[in-house]
């Protein structure tokens, strides 16, 4: 699958007028197949997407309703959206068109604009499974086949073309920051700005944000454009927005209310359209109980939310994400999995979640010796016993420092094992040679 590849819809819809308007709305990205009943229904078709109406005027002996025919479709294609559409809005009729499997139901006389908001949405969702497929090499892109990972796509593709503020929860390593990149990358080459919050100065908090003139304070040489006028048109994403102090949040929340910045020094105000997408690694509203964050700027951040589950609650997405780690080492280091090594990874808790998979995996493909990575390959890695389940070797007779030095006196033996070369192991270390041979030292690890 290719993101270029069209998308087959099919439009169930016996007045021929309204299926012709439905397939002019249709974008290129749509082949589109019309059925005025369903007997013309194509079995052969893979269907992607489906409009139908609840109220076909079925001639005998067809008895089928618009319920019928999504029950069928959805039957084929489980992963099919499907928008159903009917004059008559009856409530239980609307509840049993959504629990046959249509995500969306319109009401006719359709709206255009809505029509399209809907197309555009599904095509962003189509869009983020074939992106997220193994042969994929698009570089943001969310991997994983478990219904957490198809739930997190969904929600990512109902934010097509949204303005409001999206608030982005989860632990860390989780890949909130790759979230936020989707999240853009839908929006058409719209600009996209990074902001990590916790490494904001108090002082300068209003210049970097929101920008300064020259002379306006000791330093300021020349005109400068805050973070929020750069992301003019398109998202300003806020990371560790957990860490902003109270007195900063106070100004955030001005700014998101009006859309106004005024530059330090200056005495007009100007008018910027950014769309504001905040991460945490904490639950805000445990921050909010525990009077460290506003509760007033939580809710305008959260007009939307999408929380990703820890690693360790998809742990049958660990198998697809790691070979894919392992996959982009290809061709430089040709490496797999063995089935014992794959069950290592899924048992291990993942407390740095998908960034710590990818560290791993990265470092697996340097050190393991033959081309296919064993159980004890990554049970050395990860300081596993071969006989226990936990992660580490945990006791409560040690502080937290001594365990710590015996972690990083392991991981610098195993490395030293490995590779039998101090350059390799600086670089898997990412320390220099004189931080190493200073912690052999220090550690009292032998080698020669």
């Amino acid at each position: 699958m290719n993101t270029h590849q069209q998308l087959n819809l099919l439009i169930v819809e016996d007045d021929p007028s309204l299926s012709a308007s439905l397939k002019l709305l249709a974008s290129d990205f749509f082949k589109v197949y019309v059925a005025q009943k369903p007997s013309l229904i194509p079995d052969h078709v893979f269907f992607h997407a489906a409009i139908v109406d609840m109220h076909l005027e079925v001639v005998p002996p067809e008895a089928a309703d618009g319920i019928d025919v999504i029950k069928k479709l959805v039957k084929k294609n489980p992963q099919l959206e499907v928008v159903a559409m009917s004059g008559n809005l009856d409530r239980h009729m609307m509840e049993k068109t959504i629990n046959a499997g249509a995500q969306r139901f319109l009401a006719k006389p359709l709206s255009a604009e809505e029509l399209n908001s809907v197309l555009e949405k599904i095509e962003a969702y189509w869009k983020l499974r074939f992106t997220g497929h193994e042969q994929s090499k698009q570089k943001n892109k969310l991997v994983g086949q478990s219904t957490s990972a198809e739930n997190l796509r969904k929600k990512i593709a109902s934010l097509k073309s949204e303005k409001n503020p999206v608030l982005i929860e989860g632990e860390t390593g989780v890949g909130k920051d790759v979230v936020a990149q989707i999240l853009n990358s839908q929006e058409a080459n719209k600009p996209y700005v990074t902001v990590n919050c916790s490494a904001l100065s108090e002082n300068l908090f209003e210049s970097e944000f929101f920008g300064h003139i020259k002379g306006s304070f000791t330093g300021a040489d020349t005109n400068k454009i805050g973070f929020a006028e750069a992301a003019h048109g398109g998202d300003l994403f806020l990371d560790e927005i957990e860490a902003l102090p109270l007195s900063q949040q106070a100004k955030l929340l001005r700014f998101i209310e009006s859309g106004e910045i005024r530059k330090v020094g200056a005495k007009d105000s100007q008018h910027v359209q950014v769309r504001i997408i905040a991460a945490s690694n904490i639950p805000l509203k445990q921050l909010i109980a525990e009077k460290k964050f506003r509760e007033d700027l939580f809710f305008r951040l959260s007009a939307h939310r999408i929380e990703i589950p820890a690693l360790r609650d998809r742990t049958e997405d660990i198998p697809i994400i790691a070979q894919y780690f392992i996959d982009n080492e290809k061709p430089k280091r040709n490496k797999s999995f063995d089935a014992a090594a794959l069950d290592v990874l899924k048992k291990y808790n993942w407390p740095g979640n998908i960034r710590e998979l990818k560290r791993v995996c990265e470092q697996l493909v340097l050190v393991s010796p033959l081309p296919i990575i064993r159980d004890i390959d990554v049970q050395k890695l990860l300081f596993i016993s071969s006989t226990a389940d936990s992660a580490t070797y945990l006791s409560l007779e040690q502080s937290l420092e001594d365990f710590l030095k015996k972690q990083e006196k392991k991981f610098i033996e195993f490395c030293l094992t490995q590779t039998k070369d101090i350059d390799k192991s600086c670089d898997i270390l990412k320390i220099s040679k004189s931080s190493l041979y200073k912690k052999i030292k220090d550690l009292g690890i032998n080698y020669e």
